[in-house]
């Protein structure tokens, strides 16, 4: 008989001996190279993978979506969302189908989705997602400067 999920919490891990502590999750999220955002518009469920930077300091993602599209839509309508970051692991042969599995790492954040109005900030986030990815290349030489315009449009 199937247990109903639905009676607990739904940020309680069903496997609570698997759960792993904060200083792991962080940086997970930190070396994480995307994440899958969900939303929600018109009770359908939506997913958009996007790269991100993890701030620890405010305890924040930042994702640098289109300005116009479903995602910062469905965001701006309803703002909970949740999102996931994950990895696979070994697979784990069996004898039979049932209990064939497959190892793996993820967080699950749930939260509020808000746009990011302040310039200053907005241009800081981005500097910092540019670090994460293209760590090599140096901002304001190899990468021109944002413009207050620039801002503007993201």
């Amino acid at each position: 008989m199937c247990k109903d999920s639905r009676k607990n919490s739904y940020t309680k891990m069903r496997r609570d001996d698997r759960a792993a502590g904060d200083d792991w999750i962080k940086e997970f999220l930190r070396v994480s190279p995307f994440g899958v955002m969900a939303t929600i518009s018109n009770n359908q469920p939506f997913l958009n993978t996007n790269t991100f930077y993890y701030d620890e300091k405010s305890h924040s993602i930042f994702i640098h979506t289109a300005r116009y599209g479903k995602t910062r839509t469905n965001a701006s309508d309803i703002s909970a969302v949740c999102f996931s970051v994950s990895k696979m692991g070994r697979l784990l042969p069996a004898d039979t189908a049932t209990e064939l599995s497959v190892e793996y790492e993820a967080v699950i954040v749930f939260g509020k989705v808000s746009m990011v109005a302040d310039q200053n900030y907005s241009k800081e986030m981005m500097k910092l997602l540019i670090k994460k990815y293209f760590g090599d290349l140096k901002y304001g030489e190899d990468i021109k400067d944002i413009s207050p315009k620039e801002i503007d449009d993201i």
